[in-house]
């Protein structure tokens, strides 16, 4: 944490948890949120501002994160890998 930063407790889902506003804007949500909501350095947030001073953050997932997980469970489901799809293509290339 920040040096100056206060120590966060982090309270249960659905309650509120005071996060501190360090140098140059920098917030640091707490290690048990993080590890909680699996949120990693480089991560991207959404931040709502939904007026008042209420804000909302959440984590951003990108639809082609979500796509090619669905392709992989389908692959997968069909007993399909990678290395199959890719031994598959050097066939029909070679041909």
């Amino acid at each position: 944490m920040t040096a100056g930063c206060l120590k966060i407790r982090v309270l249960e889902p659905g309650m509120a948890t005071p996060i501190q506003i360090c140098r140059n804007g920098t917030i640091t949500l707490p290690a048990e949120l993080r590890n909680r909501y699996q949120l990693v350095e480089g991560g991207v947030l959404n931040l709502v501002d939904l007026g008042d001073g209420v804000f909302l953050l959440f984590p951003r997932h990108f639809k082609v994160d979500e796509l090619a997980d669905k392709i992989r469970l389908e692959l997968e489901a069909r007993g399909e890998s990678l290395e199959s799809m890719l031994a598959t293509l050097r066939e029909v290339r070679a041909e």
